[in-house]
């Protein structure tokens, strides 16, 4: 009698194994798809790509041909990718021996910014400085714009600049290039650096 209630009890701890086993989600076989990870949007993707040089300087030139940047045309032209954080990037861009220009690249909630820090050589902000604006659509993986925000058309009224009250900024990168652009009606100032020939890297951006 005892063996077989030991039978029995041993009979129904394997019918409940059995029972859990089943429950559990089937292991793929070999050769069968699994699920594909979430795709990174866009614009993250684009401020990846970017991250991804974090440290390295490039050296870049005028392609555009806008006889208000000739002063600019033979200048020594160069970008560094000086910091970045998970929600933040900052670039100085350096105009021969100007170093008053960074480019800060941001995160936000609604997508991506652009602002600009112009800075004195003693590191005192201009006073046309932290201008810019945000994405207004999902762009692309390797161009993203940023057409002028309100602060920035209030900080250029204010200065006598309605002219820049339209502006469209856009930035570009791929395994070859990184661009900046800014353009609106009658104006466009465009530059472009090689990323295959990384640099020595250039003076810090005043104010650094």
């Amino acid at each position: 009698m005892k063996a077989h209630a030991v039978r029995f009890g041993a009979t129904l701890a394997l019918v409940a194994l059995l029972a859990a086993c089943s429950q559990q989600a089937p292991t793929p076989s070999v050769g069968e798809p699994t699920a594909a990870p979430t795709p990174q949007s866009a614009q993250q993707q684009f401020f990846d790509a970017i991250a991804s040089h974090c440290g390295e300087s490039f050296a870049g030139r005028l392609v555009s041909t806008d006889a208000a940047d000739a002063d600019m045309a033979n200048e020594a032209m160069t970008m560094h990718v000086s910091s970045c954080s998970a929600n933040e990037i900052r670039i100085p861009f350096n105009v021969g021996e100007n170093r008053s220009r960074t480019w800060v690249l941001t995160r936000t909630e609604q997508g991506l910014r652009l602002k600009h820090d112009h800075r004195h050589e003693d590191g005192s902000e201009d006073a046309i400085t932290q201008y810019g604006g945000d994405t207004a659509s999902e762009g692309s993986a390797t161009r993203q714009e940023f057409p002028v925000d309100a602060e920035s058309i209030a900080l250029f009224t204010a200065n006598d600049m309605q002219v820049s009250n339209t502006n469209i900024w856009a930035v570009e990168i791929n395994a070859e290039r990184f661009a900046y652009e800014l353009r609106r009606e009658g104006r466009l100032f465009r530059v472009e650096f090689d990323l295959s020939q990384p640099i020595a890297t250039p003076p810090p951006a005043w104010g650094a």
